[in-house]
């Protein structure tokens, strides 16, 4: 496991971890974005050969980090499930009563389209629009015509575009890889699946982006 990096955002440390995760250190909370579980399931039920193993290493990526972190809470930042029930879900309801002191807010994505009695069932507390916590505010996009005037809200989160980061070498050669977006005013968490696509951002003068490479972060900015 790669060493985190600290960000701090009005006297809150969050730390940034590789495995695409952020660490409210304040509040010994665990922030994730975009999870899509059951994705590979709904692919493999089309007939598409996905390795059934993306999902499962996305589920223990994530147990690892609750463990290391001993984190008490977990909010998802929108997309947790991706499309109908199948198989990989069944799999998280068991991996759900590992955790059962765990408590996880969901703040609703549009893939998120299950009954409301299925995220009951996984101890899920649910969340329309956004969530307010201790002056942060989390969203899994910020729509326009959702928008809501919070004057005590310092910074918001958010998911929902996977952003990512090319990086140019010589010869014209380039790579993208997924990234943490800290604007001035809210942060967009990189997709925690690694079976999602990515859009690339372009910092501005005053912003920072953290690079996950498979070496290390690189932080930007």
């Amino acid at each position: 496991m790669q060493n985190p990096v600290p960000h701090i955002i009005a006297g809150h440390t969050f730390w940034v971890f590789p495995e695409r995760c952020l660490f409210w250190e304040e509040q010994n909370t665990l922030i994730v974005a975009d999870l899509h579980f059951g994705k590979v399931g709904h692919f493999r039920k089309s007939g598409i050969a996905v390795p059934q193993d993306i999902y499962k290493a996305d589920l223990q990526r994530l147990m690892a980090m609750l463990y290391f972190c001993k984190a008490d809470r977990l909010i998802i930042v929108g997309d947790f499930t991706h499309s109908s029930l199948n198989k990989e879900l069944d799999l998280f309801i068991k991996w759900r009563k590992d955790f059962s002191l765990l408590h996880i807010d969901l703040v609703k994505g549009n893939h998120d389209i299950l009954a409301d009695n299925w995220y009951k069932e996984a101890n899920v507390a649910l969340h329309e629009w956004e969530l307010k916590m201790n002056g942060f505010l989390f969203r899994h996009e910020n729509k326009r015509k959702k928008q809501k005037e919070h004057p005590d809200v310092v910074y918001t989160f958010t998911g929902h575009v996977h952003p990512a980061y090319l990086m140019k070498a010589p010869g014209r050669q380039s790579l993208k890889f997924p990234c943490f977006y800290f604007a001035k005013e809210h942060c967009i968490l990189p997709a925690f699946s690694r079976f999602t696509g990515m859009y690339k951002v372009i910092p501005a003068k005053g912003e920072t982006v953290y690079i996950i490479t498979p070496a290390e972060l690189l932080k930007i900015g």
